[in-house]
């Protein structure tokens, strides 16, 4: 029996999140050496009786180069508006082009295109895209879509791999993230919430959710067609020993949570922006 076209569709997008979602495997390891060995022995001996020159004293400086502190988190908005699509709509260059320049999918991987709105113009709204490129906007009419608004906000900051959750505009949550590694590092810019998503297999935690950031050093998993971010579960013991309190690199993009943390996260909607930053 052949698989349907939702059907299908989940099955593209459990493996396009697989690939992010993987360990990096990255170790490190160091040692410090260099204590003396030995003391110094001490002979006796007859010397003339002559001044000796006073010893030379150098005193060297080193100066240690503080790390300066990661930027501050930019201010979040108190709500945020969402356009949700009535099926399949045309999107524009610009409000009022004389011709749509896309179709909008009225939905993706079978869930609804609930779409954070970036701008407005009279009757018109301009929208962020869940498909590629990372970014992605378009105007689309009002009259194509139901609005709604959402209070919340997530950050996710690579300078302390950390994922922060607003509300309202005000921090409520902060949880220690498992982010990208150097290899495959989580793509910086603005994002959203695109659905809650069943997890694909042990590890992952009570759900997913699925962002509409991609990989910029993965295109393609197993011919899935993407390379999808998402944010869930620790995936392995050791990976969320890891994580711990402080957050670490460990992941090819995804950001990972412990389950605990992500089961806090259940409250966030469809559409809700994302931005991380460095």
């Amino acid at each position: 029996m052949g698989l349907g076209p939702r059907r299908l569709g989940a099955a593209v997008l459990i493996i396009g999140i697989a690939i992010v979602c993987a360990a990096a495997g990255l170790f490190a390891s160091g040692a410090l050496s260099g204590s003396p060995s030995a003391s110094a022995s001490h002979h006796t001996h007859h010397t003339p009786r002559v001044a000796a020159p006073a010893p030379s004293t150098t005193t060297t400086t080193t100066t240690v180069q503080a790390t300066p502190p990661p930027p501050p988190i930019p201010p979040q908005p108190a709500s945020t508006l969402l356009a949700a699509t009535h099926g399949d709509i045309p999107g524009f260059a610009a409000p009022g082009a004389p011709a749509p320049d896309r179709t909008v999918p009225g939905s993706w991987f079978g869930y609804p295109s609930i779409l954070p709105v970036v701008a407005t113009e009279p009757g018109w709204l301009d929208v962020r895209l869940a498909q590629r490129p990372n970014g992605s906007t378009t105007w689309v009419q009002q009259s194509d879509v139901t609005l709604s608004t959402t209070p919340y906000s997530l950050v996710v900051d690579l300078g302390t791999d950390h994922l922060v959750v607003f509300q309202n505009g005000s921090p409520i949550l902060n949880f220690a993230a498992g982010v990208g590694a150097a290899d495959d590092p989580t793509p910086t810019g603005n994002y959203f919430m695109t659905m809650l998503y069943p997890p694909p297999g042990p590890g992952y935690g009570p759900f997913v959710l699925v962002t509409s950031d991609h990989s910029d050093s993965i295109a393609d998993w197993e011919n899935s067609g993407d390379a999808i971010i998402g944010i869930h579960g620790p995936i392995t013991s050791y990976d969320d020993s890891l994580i711990g309190s402080t957050g670490a690199r460990i992941s090819h993009g995804c950001i990972r949570l412990h389950d605990a943390d992500l089961a806090q996260l259940r409250m966030i909607p469809a559409g809700t922006p994302i931005e991380v930053i460095a």
